[in-house]
């Protein structure tokens, strides 16, 4: 409940501060595990990727967050869950792995951090993808946050990575991780 009450004032304050606008929300399956890998400009993405469609986002967040009082467990009712500094655990790729199994929706930034000036994304997406047999939505935000900017947020269609999982090469994962991104690329690249 206090999930759909903060989305909603988010859904408000992003709608006026940021124009946000939503586009492919039809891509997102109504049920079952799902993955929206998404490019990462700022804080304020997380959000962004989960306040204009009806299903409830899970993120992953600094561990340090949830140490802030009112923050901490204000993130924590609203679906995110911890992660160490300095990279994810494999605790919270099991916790990840477990939670999508179950049918919920899990938003994840392949790339890591914001300030990955290397562009390279990390195999944890396609990890908890391919183990969660999760429906994977490639999902790119355009604009930068200024307010009363235009930030539109993209969400593609349904990743297909069947060949490639079938194939089951000791490089599946880094297939997996450069299909994800190059479809982040071309939404992003398609609806400027």
């Amino acid at each position: 409940m206090l999930y759909y009450f903060f989305r909603f004032l988010l859904r408000v304050l992003y709608t006026l501060l940021f124009r946000l606008e939503a586009r492919g929300t039809e891509n997102i399956p109504a049920e079952g595990p799902v993955v929206l890998a998404s490019n990462h400009l700022s804080n304020f993405d997380p959000p962004t990727v989960g306040v204009k469609i009806k299903r409830k986002v899970h993120f992953m967040a600094k561990e340090e967050l949830f140490k802030i009082p009112v923050f901490g467990p204000g993130i924590r009712a609203v679906g995110a869950f911890p992660v160490k500094r300095g990279g994810v655990s494999k605790d919270a790729i099991k916790s990840s792995i477990a939670m999508v199994k179950e049918g919920n929706v899990l938003g994840i930034f392949p790339e890591g951090s914001r300030h990955n000036q290397s562009g390279a994304a990390k195999k944890g997406a396609a990890m908890i993808a391919v183990r969660s047999g999760a429906a994977v939505v490639p999902v790119a935000i355009i604009g930068k946050y200024k307010p009363f900017s235009k930030i539109v947020v993209c969400y593609g269609k349904l990743i297909d990575l069947t060949a490639i999982i079938e194939e089951s090469s000791p490089d599946m994962l880094e297939q997996v991780t450069d299909t994800i991104m190059a479809r982040i690329r071309e939404l992003a690249a398609n609806n400027r």
